[in-house]
């Protein structure tokens, strides 16, 4: 899946401060005139919302038919959204208004600026946000989907030794994430926060000391992460720790929690049954995800009632 970075660049969005300045008008009138394009799922798509994505599109320098774009964006978001509320997934404002700062402060902005360029752009702070929310609660479903349709670790074995292939090893991680908790209504003080971080940071000598060292801290959860394999290892988190020697860390880095650091406890190679069924996975599963992403998107759309107005 894209990261919300990704999907829209800095130079776009410098782009679009200097060139949206009529647009926030346009965006009020066409709220005032608003009418149903489409019913998918028993959900409205109104011509709002698609001038809106029309516009998201147009601040990512995407070129084609950006209405015609936009209507099949918000058809997709509409099936992903009920497909997450099947699944029982829920994002929370929180976790929405935590995304939309991190992004904001990854393009040089505070959220207020960030405001203040969507709506120039005809995009919105709410269009936004209902955007970051259909990503991480369609994240969430792709998870559960992978999940899913994973083989047993004697199957994996089994499949491997049919194919002449012999169990391989991986490297077995003993983690200890530590977490220097920041509020959404707080992260002005997330400065202050990386300081505490990288002071824990420097005096880490191995896992058995952390939770000492985090006594006389305030809101600072150190958690255990057990038995954690290669690949295994969060995406954003994966170099930084194969590069960590044990008794070490990873650098600091800001999470929708806070500040986090990962500590090492302890690195070896294993070969085992588990190990066989990630690898059997890896190698039968290589599909891209956003392939898979748009292949369920099309079993979703297949399957909804999507009615035109």
């Amino acid at each position: 899946m894209r990261t919300l970075r990704s999907v829209v660049r800095t130079s776009t969005l410098i782009l679009a401060l200097a060139t949206a300045g009529v647009a926030a008008p346009l965006a009020t009138a066409a709220a005032q005139t608003s009418e149903i394009r489409y019913i998918v799922n028993n959900q409205p798509v109104t011509s709002y919302d698609i001038q809106r994505r029309a516009a998201f599109l147009r601040l990512q320098n995407r070129r084609g038919n950006l209405q015609q774009m936009a209507a099949e964006e918000m058809i997709d978001q509409a099936v992903r959204m009920a497909e997450a509320k099947r699944l029982r997934i829920n994002i929370s404002d929180e976790m929405v208004a935590s995304a939309y700062e991190r992004f904001s402060r990854s393009n040089n902005m505070s959220a207020s600026q960030m405001d203040q360029v969507l709506n120039q752009a005809g995009v919105t702070r709410t269009h936004f946000r209902d955007f970051i929310r259909a990503q991480m609660s369609w994240s969430q479903v792709m998870a559960q989907r992978s999940q899913a349709g994973r083989v047993s670790e004697q199957d994996a074995v089994q499949r491997m030794l049919q194919q002449g292939g012999s169990k391989p090893s991986a490297t077995e991680y003993m983690l200890q994430q530590v977490i220097f908790v920041v509020p959404a209504k707080e992260r002005g003080k997330i400065g202050a926060r990386k300081r505490e971080a990288e002071a824990m940071r420097q005096r880490f000598q191995n896992c058995g000391s952390t939770r000492e060292f985090a006594k006389g801290l305030l809101d600072v959860t150190v958690r255990d992460l057990g038995r954690v394999l290669a690949p295994q290892l969060p995406p954003e988190w994966a170099d930084q720790i194969k590069a960590t020697n044990p008794g070490g860390t990873t650098r600091i880095r800001e999470t929708e929690r806070g500040v986090e650091f990962i500590g090492v406890c302890s690195a070896r190679e294993v070969s085992d049954d588990s190990v066989a069924q990630m690898v059997f996975q890896s190698e039968q599963g290589g599909t891209d995800q956003d392939d898979m992403s748009k292949k369920l998107t099309a079993e979703l759309r297949a399957k909804a009632q999507i009615v035109r107005r």
